[in-house]
């Protein structure tokens, strides 16, 4: 086999043992395990952050997820002007991450 063939054969196999980084959802029975087990804020802790940044604000949806082994509660708002955020906390610390108008 050439050397450009190897390689590229190489390439694919390494390729194909990586594993894909997708943010995944995770359930309610999940989240209430990692919210006792502490590895996690109260979803109420930070859905009362997210709505005392906009006032008169209403959720739309809120959702845990992982990506990378880290969790991230993201919550969508519509605000009392009728703009939709979209605001990321990191679920173990509660650090705002985003905090965007969403599309």
């Amino acid at each position: 086999m050439r050397t450009e063939a190897r390689s590229l054969v190489l390439l694919l196999a390494l390729l194909a043992a990586c594993p894909v980084a997708v943010a995944r959802d995770l359930d309610q029975d999940e989240a209430l395990r990692l919210r006792q087990q502490g590895v996690i804020l109260p979803l109420e802790q930070l859905l009362k952050q997210a709505l005392d940044r906009y006032p008169g604000s209403k959720l739309l949806e809120a959702e845990l997820e992982v990506k990378h082994g880290s969790y991230h509660y993201e919550v969508e708002l519509i605000t009392a002007q009728g703009v939709v955020r979209e605001i990321k906390f990191e679920a173990s610390t509660g650090q705002l991450l985003k905090d965007e108008e969403d599309d």
